[in-house]
């Protein structure tokens, strides 16, 4: 237990340049906090005792604002930034080195009685208001962006964003779990695709009437010569994706 308490006060060191100390880490991090007290409810509740850890969890989420119910499975320097707001249900599993920030919620689906929420499994970083529902298995050194919803199944080393989430990058690379800038703007590069793609079939329609004008006068033409259209380079596309 007490190399627990030890991990735990390491990681946060680790990953919060904030934390100044152990004295500060203890009074001053309810994410902290809330694992300390879940690791005591968690071992009443597998002792079956009534009533006892639901009540202490329940203080816990009124001290903290976290919400971890006394049945969740937390493993070793689990680090919960923040943490307001956070919601862990019952069957959900965390890993060990896993960082989870604010808003996050580990949630059940259905009403059965078995496993139904999710597993984190080793170096999982959940971003700010995601959430990850129902029985499935998030894999090692996975990162979910913030406000993610994600539903399915995701294997180790990826990137999820978005409702529902998707996948959006997956390698064997390790990354720096605080390196939020790094997570890819997948709907700006949709738009730009989308964009790029209408451009060059405007091009197209373009030079098909001029073609035609031509063809109708009998005139000569280079369909070189042919002006491109520049619907990408519109102001309020540009504002909206960026100069990039």
């Amino acid at each position: 237990m007490l190399k627990t308490f030890r991990s735990d006060i390491a990681i946060i060191r680790e990953r919060d340049p904030a934390a100044r100390g152990i004295f500060e880490i203890f009074l001053c991090y309810p994410g902290f906090q809330s694992i300390i007290v879940h690791r005591l409810t968690h071992k009443l509740w597998l002792l079956k005792l009534p009533l006892i850890p639901r009540l202490l969890s329940h203080l816990n989420r009124l001290f903290t604002g976290i919400e971890i119910h006394p049945g969740a499975k937390i493993g070793k320097k689990v680090f919960i930034d923040h943490g307001m707001g956070v919601v862990i249900g019952e069957t959900a599993e965390i890993g060990n080195n896993c960082l989870l920030y604010q808003g996050v919620t580990l949630g059940g689906t259905g009403k059965s009685h078995g496993k139904r929420h999710p597993t984190l499994m080793e170096n999982v970083v959940v971003g700010a208001g995601a959430k990850v529902l129902g029985s499935i298995i998030i894999g090692s050194n996975t990162r979910i962006g913030a406000g993610s919803v994600v539903v399915r199944n995701v294997e180790e080393n990826s990137t999820v964003v978005g409702i529902p989430g998707r996948v959006v990058h997956q390698s064997g690379v390790k990354v720096n779990p605080l390196a939020h800038s790094a997570l890819p703007d997948t709907e700006a590069s949709v738009i730009k695709n989308l964009m790029d793609r209408i451009d060059h079939l405007e091009n197209q329609i373009l030079k098909l009437n001029k073609t035609i004008q031509c063809l109708v006068n009998s005139e000569s033409f280079d369909i070189t010569e042919v002006g491109d259209t520049q619907n990408i380079k519109d102001k309020e596309i540009i504002e909206f994706l960026g100069d990039n």
